[in-house]
């Protein structure tokens, strides 16, 4: 396939955001962008579970304090598995670092996360990002 589009590594994600707002709009700018929302949440016992069947996911997007925990907790779990995470956050611990791929810090736009992803996915395809979006570290873990 010459000019055609390449196919994406990460197309099921789990959102676990405790911000009702944040979460539909990150829902609908991801579903508009043609990414499969698993599930949306804001609890790590309901994401726990599904972040357990490797299977259903390509990548967590989470937010650091949550309902019930810490975000750190799943990140933790999917990194374990081999599940890239991204944090979307306005108060990151530099500890999780060591469990995320990368970090958009809030507010963010719905350009800035689908760009924070892109990044994600070339990381995944052994490819640098020239031009990070604003508010997003990269960490070069996955």
């Amino acid at each position: 396939m010459l000019f055609g589009k390449k196919k994406r590594q990460i197309v099921r994600l789990l959102l676990v955001e405790d911000e009702p707002l944040v979460a539909f709009d990150t829902e609908y700018s991801l579903t508009e962008a043609k990414f499969t929302i698993v599930a949306t949440t804001d609890r790590v016992a309901e994401a726990m579970p599904i972040i357990e069947d490797d299977d259903r996911i390509d990548m967590l997007v989470v937010d650091v304090n949550l309902a019930d925990g810490s975000g750190v907790d799943l990140a933790r779990a999917a990194h374990a598995r081999g599940v890239p995470v991204l944090f979307v956050t306005g108060s990151f611990p530099d500890e999780a670092e060591a469990w995320a791929s990368g970090c958009l810090s809030k507010p963010y736009s719905p350009r800035d996360l689908l760009a924070a992803i892109a990044a994600i996915e070339a990381l995944l395809d052994g490819k640098v990002t020239k031009r990070l979006p604003l508010g997003f570290r990269l960490f070069g873990t996955v």
